[in-house]
């Protein structure tokens, strides 16, 4: 089997530290020559033009750079054919650094300190254990169970809830719509690590926000979302926050990204942003795996982190 070319597709940064690393061993070109091109065996991708893979005729697979896998399928012309997503050490790392830091901040009132400090209060409230707190997380896949596991280690109590059970030794799991009332209910900081489909876009709305446990050891209930932001409705969270439904929130993500200077997400003084940084792809890290699994796929062996079409992730 010929290696072919790596058509390198990306929307929004320069892909110029993509293509020397993936160069290191395949051709690769950023356009093909002409929508039939026939030496384009591989697409890595992100956001790639509408229609751009459809015509290759060999094409053997399509490697996404991010964890979603969402921007691929907004492809109307997506070929049939094979979708890895990324499944990497060191994003995992990122992601697991984000959420135990954002939940530690919440738990240990940084939101309080850094009130207090400029008007130069010296004040200590009254500070629960980890064990009194519940940290609910939504999305139980590579990260919200690596997420998990480090909460568990710092004893926080943790509750999982994903579309169909997910298993998971010390965590109180719960799955599908019949499980998402309870799981709210019994969840004080609401991590947010779902996959973007038709069925979860929208779906931390005020209608589930209002549903977390509001009388707990934090004197109210936290939202964290580091999933993708068409999961959540904006709108909906700067209600929750103004009207007492939510304390706090930590947002990584957001509907309309790069998030505009005119949302008043910005200045809320509720809300701690971060603009889409919990785990950004290193293409040092990634680009081994990628051709890893194209060589491998040439000597016919199955590829791994496999996207489910039906399920969309």
């Amino acid at each position: 089997m010929e290696k072919g070319r790596i058509l390198l597709a990306v929307t929004g940064f320069h892909p110029q530290r993509w293509r020397e690393l993936l160069s290191a061993e395949r051709e690769v070109v950023l356009e093909p020559d002409g929508a039939k091109d026939p030496s384009i065996t591989y697409a890595v991708v992100w956001k790639q033009k509408p229609n751009l893979l459809s015509s290759l005729p060999n094409l053997r697979a399509i490697f996404s750079i991010g964890a979603g896998v969402d921007h691929i399928f907004a492809d109307p012309g997506l070929p049939d054919v094979p979708i890895v997503k990324v499944v990497a050490d060191n994003l995992t790392q990122y992601m697991t650094e984000y959420v135990v830091w954002r939940v530690l901040d919440h738990h240990r009132q940084g939101l309080l300190y850094r009130q207090q400090q400029p008007k130069k209060i010296w004040h200590e409230p009254q500070q629960r254990p980890a064990g009194d707190i519940s940290v609910g997380i939504m999305g139980l896949g590579t990260l919200g169970r690596a997420a998990a596991s480090v909460l568990l280690s710092l004893g926080f109590a943790v509750n999982g809830w994903s579309r169909s059970e997910r298993p998971m030794e010390g965590v109180a799991t719960y799955a599908g719509e019949a499980g998402l009332i309870p799981f709210l209910k019994a969840t004080d900081i609401l991590v947010v690590l779902l996959p973007l489909t038709p069925d979860t876009k929208g779906i931390i709305n005020y209608g589930v926000l209002k549903e977390l446990r509001k009388r707990n050891g934090l004197g109210g209930s936290v939202l964290i979302n580091a999933g993708r932001g068409r999961l959540q409705k904006d709108a909906d969270i700067i209600r929750a926050l103004d009207d007492g439904t939510l304390k706090e929130a930590s947002l990584d993500v957001f509907e309309v990204e790069p998030l505009p200077k005119t949302s008043p997400l910005w200045n809320h003084p509720k809300v701690f942003v971060t603009p889409h940084a919990a785990a950004t792809s290193d293409p040092i890290h990634l680009v081994p795996g990628m051709l890893r699994q194209m060589d491998a796929f040439e000597r016919g062996e199955k590829l791994d982190n496999l996207v489910d079409r039906k399920a969309g992730y």
